[in-house]
């Protein structure tokens, strides 16, 4: 299935794309794709439901694919060609930080450059949502503990990331860093999530074209990973990491500014646009 929340920022509806790629309401079924409803049983009992027996729906907004976000965590350096353009290498482990929630907006509304951003930069991602409670998962059982996988660009404040001392956390978890979505396709649509294409634009010209088989830490042993450290809980999102093509690696290097258009996207998984405006007061 592909699911998603469409509707106006914090009243979101609950529905899901049908063959014709026509949104269906699915509010009389479930409150909303968060949660509980991520996992298997609940997913299996949406799956049953017949979509022409749903409302067809005009969608002014997507919302972000997944609501009620308790953990946004990401991994760093984690594309082989990227942690290359930037002079790093690729870390023994895998590096963990965090974005916070409140940078969640949906994949295609406006992006804001903070106030005093001189290097705002972007990133397209692979999204893993977590369906079940994963502590302490084997790797071998960690893929069973995932609804599904959606687009995510990690926009990315350089300056505050690298040069103002402490953890990366400063340059990501901005407002509005955390575009997310259009769609929750959940795994059984994703036959391998290791070899799927990814690419993002900004103003037509394409920066990133890349591909998940370039990933050197995999979605199953990511979940394991993460599951070592913290309980993954229903609606967490793990963002896995970006190929090459962000702005700080081009020569020389690019940032955005108010007006420029990103668009990106994934095979399977659907495309985001957001325009990027000032920041505001």
């Amino acid at each position: 299935m592909k699911l998603v929340r469409y509707g106006a920022t914090g009243a979101e509806k609950p529905g899901m794309i049908d063959a014709d790629g026509a949104v269906r309401d699915l509010s009389a079924h479930v409150a909303d794709i968060a949660g509980a409803m991520l996992g298997d049983a609940a997913l299996a009992k949406l799956a049953a439901i017949d979509p022409a027996t749903l409302p067809v729906v005009e969608v002014d907004r997507y919302g972000p694919c997944v609501g009620a976000v308790g953990k946004f965590l990401c991994i760093g350096l984690n594309y082989s060609d990227h942690a290359a353009e930037t002079g790093a290498t690729v870390p023994t482990e895998p590096v963990i930080f965090t974005k916070a929630t409140s940078a969640i907006i949906g994949p295609d509304d406006d992006v804001e450059i903070p106030r005093g951003s001189t290097k705002t930069d972007w990133e397209v991602e692979l999204g893993i949502v977590i369906g079940t409670t994963a502590r302490y998962v084997d790797e071998a059982e960690a893929l069973n503990h995932i609804a599904g996988y959606c687009v995510i660009n990690d926009v990315s404040e350089r300056a505050f990331q690298l040069e103002r001392q402490g953890t990366w956390d400063k340059g990501k978890g901005c407002d509005t860093f955390g575009p997310i979505g259009p769609w929750l396709v959940t795994r059984d649509e994703v036959a391998d999530p290791t070899a799927l294409g990814m690419w993002l634009e900004v103003n037509g010209h394409r920066y990133q074209d890349g591909s998940t088989a370039t990933m050197v830490y995999k979605p199953a042993f990511l979940v394991h990973y993460v599951s070592q450290f913290m309980s993954l809980q229903p609606g967490d999102v793990i963002s896995t990491g970006t190929p090459p093509g962000v702005g700080m690696g081009q020569k020389p290097q690019v940032f955005l500014k108010a007006g420029d258009v990103m668009e990106l996207g994934i095979d399977g998984l659907g495309t985001q646009r957001q325009t990027v405006v000032a920041h505001r007061a």
